[in-house]
């Protein structure tokens, strides 16, 4: 079914799903009076909410007192402030007008009640979760910044420009409708192979799933190992090389790396037939196999970035099985291979939401990168969706001009039935973490036969994958492995350029079960983890040898030009 702004209906159900949670715990459904379990619910949570409830009435009097007290010309302290880093409250409208100080007030205190009393239900944690996230949605969307009549700041615009502004912002809406997405940023400010996915290169491989990119050296000597990095097929490659300054690829080939890179292609209707093992073995393991031969190395170097990375740890994980000992090292950034704790995303999850799929696109059909990219811009969606929403449709104005956002709004599409297999094997059952429960390509895998050096990086407020999850890597290689844990989220904390050297990452040679525990021992270095990971890998990567003038080999000659056709194309 079509939806506005492409909402898939894993959300609609989920939101509904979330409804049924929060009257089921407080007794009120039918279902509930047969089997006596809504009752014992909302016995065990009445005490807890009404003391939530005497509570959220105290603090409306207060609120009511400062207002009679504002109105006499007599000062008094807020009776709430926003919280710090929210940006939604900085016109000083909001502080000096009484009434939009009130309408803001009112806001922030029924915001932390709904908050408040979805913590004080009896539920289990998953159905908790489920319902916190959707009421941080609901909340998130009634923020008085979000409407025209309720706004000061839109107020004062559109009297400026005598009503200019919401005209321009109904065409704006109009257009998006049109189009079926939320515009988040200006798609013509940008042109891939242009503006972004600049670094100098060649296709040297290509078949229905991927291209393989060589990139031209940099330096005079290289390393012998070459550097081979599989990116998310969830999104493009070129997060990594957006633009010289910001650019992972042209890091690591500054630092005398071989670098080799999988576009994967942005899958349409003749792809639909992809499962997950042509991702691992004609993706993954294909792409090892080519860097190798075109390099003449004993052995490559490999990343593997979110889905990219379990993609590539199923892999290494079949080739050690085999015998292989082609891979020297490996690197994950912000990857889950244990889904035990998925964080948001798993609210979308349950077995009822995921045979839907199965009976849908499970053996043959498309999954839309529109819908799923809707899906992540809820996990943000006070960065992501109402920033966007008052500048295009309540301001009138233009989107802004950002290559990292530019990246965000190029989705790409999924193979149906890989992408079922992957969300019942990882999100739904977790059973890539067990030995041998799974069988890719017809090899048991079992994650501890990967015995590699492996650099495993999490990003503490990363919203995909949660740093504790992606710590548990360290206890399924048995490989000798270094944690890291960066600053910021999924994407700002893994392209955190090492010219800038901001923020900063913990460190610990400390292996513990608990992720806190670890955390509490760790140490904070300033700067960028790009460093610390080229410091690792240098030796690695054996000795310098001369860099080649010539990319490609006989066997593997270079195509056309770096980024390539598959980055180019556009999700249906």
């Amino acid at each position: 079914m079509n939806r506005p702004f492409n909402m898939p209906d894993e959300f609609v159900e989920g939101f509904m799903k979330a409804g049924a949670s929060l009257w089921r715990s407080l007794g009120w459904t039918p279902s509930a009076d047969h089997n006596g379990a809504g009752a014992s619910s909302a016995l065990s949570s009445s005490g807890r909410l009404a003391e939530l409830q005497a509570d959220h009435l105290m603090r409306l009097y207060q609120l009511t007192e400062q207002v009679i007290k504002s109105a006499a010309g007599v000062q008094s302290q807020a009776a709430v402030e926003p919280a710090r880093g929210d940006r939604r409250f900085h016109g000083t409208d909001w502080r000096d007008n009484p009434l939009h100080n009130l309408l803001k007030q009112c806001y922030l205190l029924n915001s932390r009640y709904c908050t408040d009393f979805v913590e004080a239900l009896d539920l289990d944690e998953k159905e908790k979760h489920r319902l916190r996230f959707f009421t941080r949605q609901l909340v998130e969307a009634m923020s008085p910044t979000n409407f025209i009549a309720t706004n000061p700041e839109i107020i004062k615009l559109a009297t400026d420009t005598e009503g200019q502004s919401l005209k321009a912002g109904m065409d704006n809406l109009m257009s998006d409708l049109g189009r079926g997405s939320l515009t988040i940023t200006d798609e013509s400010a940008f042109e891939v192979g242009k503006d972004v996915a600049t670094s100098r290169g060649a296709v040297v491989f290509e078949n229905d799933l991927f291209q393989l990119i060589q990139y031209e050296p940099a330096t005079e000597q290289v390393a012998v190992r070459p550097l081979l990095i599989v990116p998310p097929c969830i999104n493009k490659f070129y997060i990594l090389d957006l633009q010289p300054a910001n650019s992972f690829v042209r890091f690591a080939v500054e630092h005398g790396m071989t670098v080799f890179i999988v576009s994967w292609r942005n899958p349409d209707a003749s792809c639909g037939h992809f499962g997950w093992d042509d991702y691992v073995e004609h993706g993954a393991m294909r792409a090892i196999g080519v860097a190798r031969s075109i390099s003449g190395a004993d052995k490559v170097n490999v990343v593997g970035w979110c889905v990219g990375g379990t993609i590539l740890s199923s892999a290494l994980a079949i080739l050690r099985t085999r015998g292989d000992e082609s891979v020297a090292s490996v690197t994950l950034l912000t990857t889950m291979l244990d889904f035990r704790e998925p964080g948001d995303l798993g609210v979308f999850v349950d077995e009822e939401s995921v045979r839907q799929r199965e009976q849908t696109i499970g053996n043959g059909g498309i999954y839309r990168g529109a819908e799923l990219g809707f899906v992540f811009q809820t996990l943000r969606s006070k960065e992501l969706i109402w920033p966007n929403v008052i500048n295009n449709y309540l301001k009138g104005k233009a989107p802004e001009r950002f290559d990292l956002l530019f990246w965000n709004a190029d989705v790409t599409n999924l193979p149906g039935p890989m992408y079922c297999w992957y969300i019942r094997n990882m999100y739904l059952e977790n059973n890539l973490r067990i030995p041998n429960r799974l069988t890719m390509c017809n090899t048991s895998v079992d994650l501890g036969r990967v015995d590699l050096p492996a650099y495993v990086l999490a990003t503490v407020e990363d919203h995909i994958v949660p740093w504790r999850s992606a710590y548990r890597t360290t206890g399924l290689f048995s490989g000798d492995t270094r944690f890291v844990l960066g600053a910021s989220g999924h994407i700002a904390g893994v392209i955190n350029p090492a010219s800038k050297n901001k923020r900063s990452y913990w460190l610990s040679s400390d292996r513990c079960e608990d992720p806190a525990a670890w955390l509490a021992g760790a140490d904070e270095k300033p700067g960028s983890w790009w460093n610390d990971w080229i410091a690792w890998l240098k030796p690695r990567a054996e000795e310098q040898l001369p860099a080649r003038t010539q990319l490609g080999s006989n066997l593997y000659r270079p195509g056309e030009a770096a980024p390539g056709r598959y980055v180019k194309e556009k999700a249906n």
